[in-house]
């Protein structure tokens, strides 16, 4: 059953990193079984010449930058409606890099096996160190990154998802452009019954970054976390999340500006519109629970 799953990637880019971009994609063409086929969307930018992938490649060029969840969608639906045209989508960094060959195939075995599997989040590990950092695992007991569990979100650029899920609860939210949107697929993925797995034997080899490298990091973080919880949280829980983050957001002592910034985001989540409200029902609250994360953190 696995070896009839049609897999394909998703890769965006912003055209900085040709070097990076090509030794994954060799990764991409070097996984066992079938043939990925793999599109690379160029995020307001020309993609790199990619030429001698030609054969598993296609590329679409977007005049603007759409952020992450708007490049990934539109990767998505490159693969048809809802990427109907596969079985399973791969979510690639464009500097990251497959380190084994398998892959595809463990991901192929893990869905065929497991029908209310519907996300797999990769480990991901520094190529020179091959360490894991604590940020890099989905779980709040994220002391072993070597240990495989039931998770209640997932890595956004290293993942496998079931393209069913987005025929069900529909893509990532465009206008988070950037931090928490994979937390907003998750909880309506696992609300329509789908569950997410962390598998350390799938790795993505990627170079260690702090996610501050962003300009817009604080600010994102701090709005998206706002509209996360009110598109998605039962409205009693809304108020305890929030509070929940910004009493850790303090505990963790930010510069003056980095503070500055997240209160700045913090205020125009609640000030502009988060897109649809679909607020997950109180058995999801539960399987959150019991998963070892409640929504309130």
């Amino acid at each position: 059953m696995s070896g009839g799953m049609k897999v394909g990637a998703v890769i965006i880019t912003m055209g900085n990193r040709p070097d990076e971009l090509r030794a994954l994609l060799d990764s991409v063409a070097k996984q066992d079984g079938d043939r990925v086929e793999a599109v690379v969307v160029g995020n307001g930018s020309p993609v790199p010449d990619v030429a001698e992938f030609s054969s598993v490649v296609r590329t679409v060029e977007l005049p603007e930058n759409l952020g992450i969840p708007g490049g990934r969608n539109v990767g998505i639906e490159a693969f048809g409606p809802g990427g109907q045209d596969v079985d399973v989508l791969l979510f690639l960094d464009d500097d990251g890099l497959l380190a084994r060959h398998d892959t595809a195939a463990l991901c192929r075995e893990a869905f065929a096996a497991d029908p209310e599997l519907g996300i797999i989040s990769f480990r991901i590990a520094d190529p020179e160190t091959g360490e894991t950092q604590r940020r890099h695992v989905p779980r709040l007991r994220a002391s072993d990154p070597m240990r495989s569990s039931r998770v209640t979100t997932f890595l956004g650029g290293a993942n496998a998802v079931r393209t069913r899920v987005f025929a069900e609860v529909g893509g990532l939210p465009d206008e988070f452009f950037y931090a928490h949107e994979e937390t907003d697929l998750a909880w309506r993925a696992l609300d329509a019954g789908w569950m997410i797995d962390y598998r350390s034997d799938m790795v993505l080899y990627h170079p260690t970054t702090a996610p501050s490298r962003h300009a817009v990091y604080h600010r994102m973080v701090a709005r998206n976390r706002v509209w996360l919880a009110r598109r998605n949280l039962p409205v009693l829980l809304v108020p305890v999340y929030l509070g929940v983050w910004l009493l850790l957001t303090l505990l963790r002592k930010p510069s003056g500006p980095a503070l500055k910034a997240w209160f700045g985001g913090f205020k125009e989540g609640w000030t502009s519109s988060c897109g649809r409200r679909r607020p997950m029902k109180w058995r999801t609250v539960w399987r959150l629970t019991r998963l070892g994360r409640p929504p309130v953190i």
